[in-house]
């Protein structure tokens, strides 16, 4: 569980990032699920945009994402979505 400071730290380094996957008309599917848990053990911190033509709301898609990954959501903003989980290799030192 991420705390208010650390939740502000990856906000502030996922400013920069761009979105790694979009969420299109076919939803979330085992392929977006694959490539995302490879992205968040490589990378930890993931951005993921959200089309006008996914079926699902953003929060939906979060959440799902969320459970799925055995991530934390960082940040909902618009139609990005933020991950964050913690990989062995411990990519990102959180305050």
């Amino acid at each position: 569980m991420l705390n208010g400071k650390q939740k502000r730290y990856l906000r502030s380094l996922a400013v920069n990032e761009k979105a790694l996957a979009q969420i299109g008309k076919d939803g979330l599917s085992y392929n977006l699920f694959n490539t995302l848990d490879k992205a968040l053990t490589a990378r930890e911190l993931i951005k993921v945009a959200l089309l006008k033509t996914a079926p699902l709301d953003i929060n939906e898609a979060a959440i799902e994402l969320a459970a799925a990954l055995n991530c934390e959501i960082v940040q909902i903003i618009g139609r990005h979505i933020v991950l964050y989980r913690l990989s062995k290799a411990g990519i990102i030192d959180l305050p």
